[in-house]
């Protein structure tokens, strides 16, 4: 089955040319040009993936990856014409997996979408592994990746649950925020450390009774973090 796209941005010769260059790879891509029309598609179509521009007129894109993420955990790949750190970290704050600076490489962008997906396809074919696991209020569906905290499922974004997933397969082993980063991005990711660290702070928000003093995502001061 082919993988469909979401692709959003206002200004059209860039969506008709992303539109044409996914398609040349056999993905289906929709198109939206403003935050309100992405919202709508969203809703009504399963994405295997929504690339979503910042600047975007009645809804910001961070606004649209906000309330996106109240129904969906599709991976989103943000866009910005800013290169300010600032706007990157509010991507992720707001639930995005990746990010982009315009201008950026088609063939850097298709590569990012396909480790999604292979990442993706990875995670629907589990293998041997025991299908749900149980840890104190926490349970993990490994087969539909849901989440459950005391019976009530958390809405994780598709990269907090790829962390989770690696912490509760691994416990007790501590995981550096560099191997982190090479693990769950699984490429050449221009983030750093603070990629890590906001989407290991926004799990624990969603998983931890209190997060400040967290019982299932531990910190290795000065090494990186591990699940008990």
């Amino acid at each position: 089955m082919a993988h469909r796209i979401l692709v959003v941005d206002d200004e059209k010769l860039i969506v008709k040319g992303l539109k044409f260059s996914l398609e040349q790879d056999n993905m289906l891509v929709d198109a939206a040009y403003d935050g309100e029309e992405a919202l709508r598609l969203a809703h009504s179509n399963d994405y295997s993936l929504v690339l979503l521009d910042v600047m975007l007129p009645k809804i910001d894109g961070l606004n649209v990856c906000q309330q996106i993420r109240e129904f969906s955990s599709v991976p989103i790949i943000m866009v910005t014409a800013k290169g300010e750190d600032m706007d990157k970290i509010m991507g992720l704050e707001y639930g995005a997996d990746d990010y982009l600076t315009k201008p950026f490489n088609i063939l850097e962008l298709k590569a990012r979408i396909r480790a999604i997906l292979r990442r993706s396809a990875k995670k629907e074919d589990p293998g041997e592994r025991n299908p749900r696991a149980r840890f104190r209020d926490l349970e993990i569906d490994y087969e539909s990746k849901r989440v459950f905290v005391k019976d009530h499922e958390a809405n994780l974004t598709a990269k907090e649950y790829d962390l989770l997933e690696l912490f509760s397969e691994n416990p007790g082993k501590v995981y550096s925020r560099e191997e982190l980063l090479n693990t769950v991005w699984g490429y050449d990711f221009p983030g750093d450390a603070r990629t890590v660290d906001v989407h290991v702070r926004r799990l624990r928000e969603k998983i931890e009774n209190n997060p400040s003093d967290p019982t299932y995502i531990n910190t290795k001061w000065g090494v990186g973090y591990y699940f008990t």
